[in-house]
């Protein structure tokens, strides 16, 4: 099997769109609405959840004018409240066919399928022409992708002169290998960590300037601590992808404070 067979088994779900309504509703109301801010809790696949992809958007900072790209869309979580928050139009693509398709289906119930487009497919192959966006970004995606330096060719292929690409990854620690089960891999066989000096150096072969490349893992402290203590909020990306999630997330955010892991922010611009 292909990594990117094995990657699509790894996030393969069914009735996910059905399931993110019953728990919203039961922890809310009935009648609660779905809109991107009620739907943040589950649909942000990251340790700071939709905090994470706040600061991902204002190193960006798109106009309403702007098309953005979200390589690795999963349900489509951050591309709805980037274009709710920004006015802006958001393309996503992802390789596991269930999450593309739970996207669509909420963005039809949060209004914003004029705004939010889906596509199936992978982040070596963007389905989409040549410099397309004005700007794209990546979440907690890249961990799954060993040709990195192919992603970023595309990314620079569809992005207009002057179009930032901003990043949010883990990354390899100096501490040696993490522990399994994590968020992205049951196991190591498609988990394919970098170190932020490979990172910096595939951004530079595929033609980008690096406005910003650094380790934020430190930060995850007080994340793990309360994890630990409180466990799964009733709300939270387990009700996408199941129980085992608070152990995975633990060992990602322990892996980041014992050193085994960085969590990588970037942001970097096609030339003009």
């Amino acid at each position: 099997m292909s990594d990117e067979g094995r990657v699509k088994k790894h996030y393969t779900s069914t009735g996910i769109t059905a399931r993110i309504l019953a728990a919203l509703r039961a922890v809310n109301d009935p009648d609660v609405p779905i809109t991107p801010d009620t739907l943040a809790p589950i649909g942000h696949f990251h340790g700071k959840g939709v905090v994470a992809t706040e600061e991902l958007a204002a190193l960006l900072n798109p106009k309403a004018s702007d098309h953005l790209l979200d390589i690795g869309c999963g349900i489509g979580g951050p591309a709805r409240w980037i274009a709710a928050k920004y006015g802006c139009r958001v393309t996503g693509v992802d390789l596991t066919a269930e999450f593309c398709e739970a996207a669509r289906e909420l963005n039809s119930l949060t209004g914003l399928a004029d705004r939010v487009q889906i596509l199936h497919g992978s982040a070596l192959a963007l389905p989409m022409p040549d410099s397309n966006f004005d700007h794209a970004y990546s979440q907690a995606v890249l961990m799954n992708v060993s040709n990195k330096r192919g992603v970023f060719r595309e990314a620079l292929r569809v992005l207009r002169p002057g179009g930032s690409l901003a990043l949010s990854l883990a990354g390899a620690g100096s501490a040696g290998e993490p522990c399994y089960p994590l968020p992205w891999a049951a196991t190591p066989d498609i988990s394919f960590l970098t170190t932020p000096d490979k990172l910096r150096g595939d951004l530079l072969a595929a033609g980008f300037q690096i406005a910003l490349l650094h380790d934020t893992a430190a930060a995850m402290a007080s994340v793990l601590r309360q994890l630990e203590t409180d466990g799964h909020p009733p709300l939270g990306e387990h009700v996408v992808t199941g129980e085992n999630t608070r152990e995975w997330r633990i060992n990602a955010i322990r892996g980041q404070a014992e050193g085994r892991l960085s969590l990588i922010e970037v942001l970097a611009r096609k030339p003009t």
